[in-house]
């Protein structure tokens, strides 16, 4: 399977000609849509609410519920005029055990009939509001889960992937919706996981203990595997063109939310495997949770756009002063510099201080900066008196040191001693104030550490520490599964992401992953071909989700579980793969637009199954919903921008790869979001590789130097803000080429089957030896003679070897 490659991450208007000048036109536009941002209130969690994740049917998906419920009634009719909500729960458990039995004849379309009719009990429409709804389907779905239905429907998707369906839809010339009628099943799937994943305040006792039992059956294994290994090889064979007719977004839901429930858990859940993890090698309790933190911050003012910057420096190369009233002032501070023989200390006194220390802004001509005037700053808006109490005093992390204290102890060792000894222990010769230095930045030591230092000791000691004890925690279960064709899965899932990425053009040789949106019959009037785009728009947005969340989970899983190997390997073939180009492709786009990007509402389940639908008109589809932004969107910039951290953290060769491809600008763009985690994550990026773009974009970009020092952590002897590059480009090379060494020795140690081949027992008996019989190919007797000549009698022998 090919590597995908991206190509032309610059093509955004970085070369002259009418693509250039477009894209200018679309700069112009962000400028003028973003010069007041509000502030988004957006939480972030491990997903949306329980509506907005149910609602996985694309639009031309609609008609179907209509079927679903024919096919539900038709077979519901022995009740006599019965409704479901009438029945006893023991009447309900019978007919549940008779659509059981009926997903076990032979005939297809039977068995798919009796599969819509589950389905539709799943979801169950057949109320008048939308909380009555999901109580319903609430109940229907821990009442088929009790029944066994989802072993059942484990089995018919193993045999339906396997099926004479995957070589018939490899001959079609045009995939569609209809191809995949028969994977109906991934539906019921995923209802059940995420309804069964939520807990809800008036969830049974038995629900509870329901929700805890389908976790520990299903996560392990399922015939010898992990479930996510089965749709994981669904992934692989539909980017391989092998089974085009996969429903790819569904197949991603399940396997996103396969991944969180029932094998490695969510975000609150790492965070106490972490707290765990820490008690075990007795190490003191986390200083605090991230994402606690991060929601505790506020967003900084977004930065200039070119386009504002142009016309302001115009304004002033005329003498004018700008009177712009929808453009923050802290904004524009740096690109205004003051005189530096003027006191600092004497500013205006109206000047807000907060809003000059959070702003960010963007770039300036250097040689434009002399003749710049500087204007008044504006008045102080009007704010509550309590804002500014409850603005956290300080930096918002507590300090961590991780790689710090050998190089602490390096440079003390040479300036008092005047010698190095490469270890961190050994304190003899130092003044006490670096005793009590060290002791200090002791106090916080990541598991990371002691991994790494375990693993180095296996390594050098394998006979004497013996035999590693694996504990088998899911992750552990799901990597060693995962790793004979991990490559595969990595690429498959940056393939599903470059498809589904805004800015990716549609070529004839890519992966069609509209095979579940698009109907078979086109859409001919213009309401209809509006009403598809956004359908496919929103069908890639929800694929890129998916993605990101599960990448995010698989890296931060592996991480704690070991961080020296399962989370590096899983890095490295990422990078090899070119994810991050790929992510900053994605973010080399009108960032606003797609944070903001419209959907309709009333088509959404479960709104579409309980309302009458209102007629559509083009204007409705153009205006959308009225919401501030859109929850999925920037949840996957969010992940995005967090895996493309994870990725270059202490790598000195992928911050270069930041460098090289010209990320810079492209993350600027992004600092327009006006939240702050997001924010925080592009300031993260920005900091890596900031001694790397020059003292002159250091000098332009004053203010998101201030915002990195005020929302970044920081360690100590940290040189972002100034450059001391003294790495050759070779250099980084062997950084990646020494980690996929300790790649290997690490896999070879852990999970190679022959690990022990080195050390097993000799047999140096002479006689038993010289009488084993050793097989010889029938021409042997032929070559007999060169043979002995060449191995034998011509190669020298090295008698003290022997010895």
């Amino acid at each position: 399977m090919e590597v995908p490659i991206i190509n032309n991450l610059n093509d955004s208007g970085d070369r002259p000609g009418p693509k250039g000048r477009d894209v200018f036109k679309d700069q112009q536009k962000e400028s003028e849509s973003s010069m007041e941002s509000p502030n988004l209130e957006f939480e972030y969690g491990d997903s949306d609410t329980l509506t907005a994740e149910l609602s996985l049917y694309s639009y031309t998906e609609e008609p179907e519920f209509a079927l679903n419920r024919d096919y539900f009634e038709e077979d519901f009719r022995s009740h006599r005029g019965r409704r479901w909500t009438g029945l006893t729960v023991d009447e309900q458990r019978a007919y549940v055990m008779r659509l059981l039995d009926a997903l076990e004849v032979t005939d297809r379309d039977k068995r798919l009939k009796v599969a819509r009719a589950i389905l539709y009990l799943a979801q169950f429409d057949e109320c008048d509001t939308e909380v009555d709804v999901l109580h319903w389907s609430r109940h229907n779905i821990f009442l088929l889960y009790d029944m066994g239905i989802f072993t059942a429907l484990l089995e018919l998707l193993s045999m339906e992937i396997n099926n004479q369906a995957c070589s018939s839809a490899v001959r079609k010339p045009a995939i569609s919706l209809a191809d995949s009628t028969e994977l109906v099943l991934l539906s019921i799937m995923y209802l059940m996981v995420e309804t069964v994943r939520v807990l809800t305040e008036d969830d049974r006792p038995e629900w509870r203990a329901a929700r805890e039992a389908f976790k520990n059956e299903l996560s392990p294994l399922y015939n010898g595997e992990p479930l996510a290994l089965l749709l994981f090889t669904m992934v692989t064979k539909f980017c391989s063109m092998n089974a085009p007719h996969f429903p790819m977004k569904k197949v991603l839901l399940l396997l996103w939310k396969t991944v969180l429930q029932l094998t490695l858990g969510g975000f609150e859940e790492l965070q106490q495997m972490k707290v765990r993890a820490r008690e075990r090698l007795s190490l003191p309790p986390l200083p605090e949770d991230s994402i606690k933190v991060v929601r505790a911050m506020r967003a900084a003012s977004p930065p200039a756009s070119a386009m504002e910057l142009i016309e302001q420096q115009q304004q002033q190369k005329r003498g004018r002063r700008s009177r712009r009233p929808l453009v923050k002032q802290d904004s524009l501070d740096t690109y205004n510099e003051r005189d530096p023989f003027k006191n600092d200390d004497a500013r205006d006194e109206d000047e807000d201080p907060e809003d000059t220390d959070s702003g960010i802004e963007g770039e300036v001509d250097p040689l434009d900066r002399d003749v710049i005037i500087q204007p008044p700053p504006p008045p102080p808006p009007l704010r509550p008196p309590t804002e500014k109490v409850n603005f956290p005093k300080g930096l918002p992390w507590a300090p961590k040191v991780e790689k710090d204290i050998e190089h602490f102890l390096e440079t003390s060792r040479n300036k008092f001693i005047g010698f190095t000894l490469g270890d961190t222990e050994t304190l003899v010769g130092l003044p006490r104030p670096i005793h009590e230095s060290v002791k200090t930045l002791k106090q916080y030591v990541s598991v990371s550490e002691i991994q790494i230092k375990r693993e180095e000791e296996l390594l050098q000691c394998p006979l004497s520490l013996g035999e590693e004890e694996v504990e088998e925690t899911p992750a552990e279960i799901l990597y060693v599964g995962m790793l004979p064709n991990l490559s595969q899965y990595v690429i498959a899932l940056l393939k599903l992401l470059l498809a589904a990425a805004p800015t990716s053009k549609a070529k004839t040789d890519s992966i069609n992953i509209l095979a579940d949106v698009l109907p078979e019959e086109m859409s001919i009037t213009v309401l209809q071909s509006m009403k598809l785009g956004i359908d496919v728009n929103r069908h890639k947005e929800i694929i890129v989700k998916a993605i990101s969340a599960l990448l995010l989970l698989l890296l931060k899983h592996f991480k704690l579980n070991h961080v020296y190997q399962q989370f590096e390997i899983v890095s490295q073939h990422l990078v090899f793969a070119n994810c991050i180009p790929l992510i900053l492709k994605f973010f080399n786009q009108n960032i606003m637009s797609y944070i903001s990007a419209k959907n309709i509402c009333v088509l959404d389940f479960p709104h579409c199954a309980v309302h009458e639908m209102p007629e559509l008109t083009a204007e409705s589809l153009e205006a959308g919903d009225s919401n501030q932004f859109c929850w999925r969107n920037l949840f996957s910039c969010i992940n995005l921008l967090r895996i493309l951290n994870k990725l270059t953290k202490w790598k000195h060769s992928r911050t270069m790869m930041l460098v090289v491809f010209k990320s810079a600008p492209i993350l600027k763009r992004a600092l327009k979001v006006k939240q702050a985690m997001m924010q925080l994550y592009v300031l993260k990026l920005l900091k890596i590789q900031t001694k790397y773009l020059g003292r002159q974009w250091r000098k332009s970009n004053m203010k998101t130097m201030s915002a990195i020092y005020q929302k970044v952590r920081h360690r100590l002897n940290d040189d972002w803000a100034y450059g001391n590059i003294d790495a050759r480009p070779w250099d980084f090379q062997a950084e990646e080429c020494a980690l996929r060494e300790s790649i290997e020795k690490f896999n070879g140690r852990r999970y190679d089957k022959n690990k022990n081949g080195d050390f097993a027992p000799v047999d140096n008996c002479l006689q038993s030896v010289l009488g084993q019989r050793v097989e010889l190919p029938e021409d042997f007797h032929y070559s007999y003679e060169m043979w002995l000549e060449r191995e034998v009698f011509s190669q020298p022998i090295q008698w003290e070897g022997l010895l």
